[in-house]
């Protein structure tokens, strides 16, 4: 079976199976995103931008210097064990690379931040059950490495695909068998992150209630990432379609899919811009053609030129529409799509980077007072400044 579906395989997807196999290609992506997260706070700190105090980490002027050394910490063995593995393909050695990653980001020593990677783990922890800190103990901190996990969603859940093709001795080299981990756990992988971040949102709401106020915009919040779901549910649906047991058909199924990716990507675009980078794209025309400011933009910025945020929002509308795509499990029945998929991954972790930069600009200015959220059509304008 295995031959078979090599066979079909086009020779660019051979040459990525054979050389990058699934479970290097899954720590390609956990590493790359550590060194984004060092170039985030170098040039964040660049700036004049105090990150550690946005996060409520031990406070560090070179933590992009450590980050940085981990970073290289985590890269020289991937470097070494990568051809190593072309010369000797034992199954072992890219599990122990997996092993050495996963102690090397659990374990802090004084070399690579003993105290800010403790604070991390802490926040994880506190994050993986969909927790959320007080303002004064964390909350950017925890909403930030929330919305990050979403990104790493499909990573994760090919993480698992690697350790159940380990244990039923199927081999990591060549195609991996995608049927490997069952018709739910890789659904419910991908869609867990999301999971998290709703049951923050309902938190918040909670709070906001608590203090007299609406909780509306939370709830709308909410709601992003609740869509998130039909597109896990749907192509599920699509992957193990059958006819007798099914109560949709499969040309019905598959509009509902679409119908589901297309409210997803707007959606979270929508959030994006107007939200989380508080610019004035979707507000009304008074505000957004406002003279104080460039067209859709706002008067506060830190970064320029000011085509810098027009084209963070061209990037963010056709990644996200593009990510979509990652939900959707069916797709790895099509031949020819492994390298298709790593790239989406890859564009996508590239994608939260340059949100990162935006997102904590935002979080800047709104604590120093620099600017207010915009005035958007989803809610009123007292449900949107109260609950913030």
């Amino acid at each position: 079976m295995e031959a078979d579906v090599e066979t079909t395989s086009s020779f660019p997807e051979q040459w990525l199976n054979q050389i990058l196999p699934l479970p290097y290609r899954v720590a390609t992506l956990l590493v790359a995103g550590v060194w984004l997260w060092a170039i985030n706070l170098q040039y964040l700190h660049y700036k004049g931008v105090d990150t550690s105090s946005l996060l409520r980490y031990p406070s560090s002027p070179g933590a992009h210097q450590s980050t940085y050394r981990l970073a290289l910490f985590l890269t020289v063995p991937l470097l070494a064990s990568l051809p190593l593995f072309a010369v000797l393909p034992y199954q072992i050695l890219p599990l122990l690379y997996l092993l050495y990653l996963a102690v090397a980001l659990i374990i802090p020593t004084a070399y690579l931040s003993r105290r800010g990677r403790s604070r991390f783990l802490a926040t994880l922890r506190r994050v993986s059950v969909g927790g959320l800190a007080q303002d004064q103990d964390g909350r950017f901190a925890d909403i930030l490495l929330a919305d990050v996990l979403t990104s790493y969603a499909k990573p994760v859940a090919d993480l698992y695909v690697v350790v159940c093709l380990m244990v039923q001795d199927k081999g990591v080299q060549g195609r991996p068998d995608r049927s490997c981990g069952g018709s739910y756990m890789v659904p419910l992988l991908i869609g867990l992150p999301f999971l998290i971040r709703f049951r923050q949102c309902i938190i918040e709401a909670m709070r906001a209630r608590a203090h007299g106020k609406t909780g509306f915009q939370h709830l709308a919040n909410a709601m992003k990432y609740s869509t998130a779901f039909p597109v896990l549910v749907c192509s599920a649906m699509k992957r193990e379609l059958n006819p007798e047991r099914m109560w949709a058909s499969e040309k019905g199924l598959s509009r509902l899919w679409l119908l589901a990716i297309f409210a997803n990507s707007l959606y979270s675009f929508y959030w994006d811009v107007a939200k989380d980078w508080d610019l004035t794209l979707f507000s009304p025309a008074e505000e957004r053609n406002n003279p104080e400011h460039p067209w859709g933009l706002r008067k506060q910025r830190i970064f320029q030129p000011e085509s810098i945020y027009y084209a963070a929002m061209a990037v963010d509308l056709l990644l996200r529409c593009t990510w979509s795509l990652k939900l959707s499990v069916h797709l790895y029945h099509l031949n020819d799509l492994e390298g298709g998929i790593f790239m989406i991954e890859l564009f996508e972790i590239l994608r939260r980077w340059m949100w990162v930069f935006l997102r904590v600009e935002t979080e800047w200015l709104r604590q120093k007072g620099a600017i207010t959220l915009v005035s958007v059509p989803l809610v009123d304008q007292h449900a949107k400044i109260d609950d913030d």
